[in-house]
């Protein structure tokens, strides 16, 4: 079955990095964008970052220049490059596959992320 698993979360200070990974099986994954979102406490969940099928990349304003997504397809990773943390990047990250449709129907557990001031 499909299963895409998140790693890397952590406690960091304002300033810090932090690189999430999300394994993918279950599908074939070069076929299919992938995104990452978050969902801080009492806040709705947000999208955060998008790579195409075509390696094209995508950025929620408030990331753009701080965050870097990439893909592996030869071993099925989704990466997030976070750099520059600030305390309100603190959230549950969540890794999703879209499908052609732009629909994303695949989902992570998440991991958490915790930036202190």
């Amino acid at each position: 079955q499909v299963q895409l698993v998140e790693t890397g979360g952590g406690s960091v200070q304002s300033g810090g990095s932090l690189r999430l990974s999300c394994a993918a099986s279950g599908y074939t994954f070069r076929n299919r964008c992938m995104g990452w979102f978050r969902q801080a406490p009492g806040k709705e969940r947000e999208w955060v970052t998008t790579i195409a099928t075509s390696f094209r990349t995508t950025y929620h304003d408030s990331v753009k220049g701080r965050f870097t997504i990439s893909r592996d397809n030869a071993k099925n990773m989704l990466y997030l490059q976070m750099n520059s943390l600030r305390p309100e990047d603190t959230a549950m990250y969540y890794c999703a596959a879209c499908n052609s449709g732009g629909t994303f129907d695949y989902w992570g557990q998440g991991t958490q992320v915790t930036v202190s001031s």
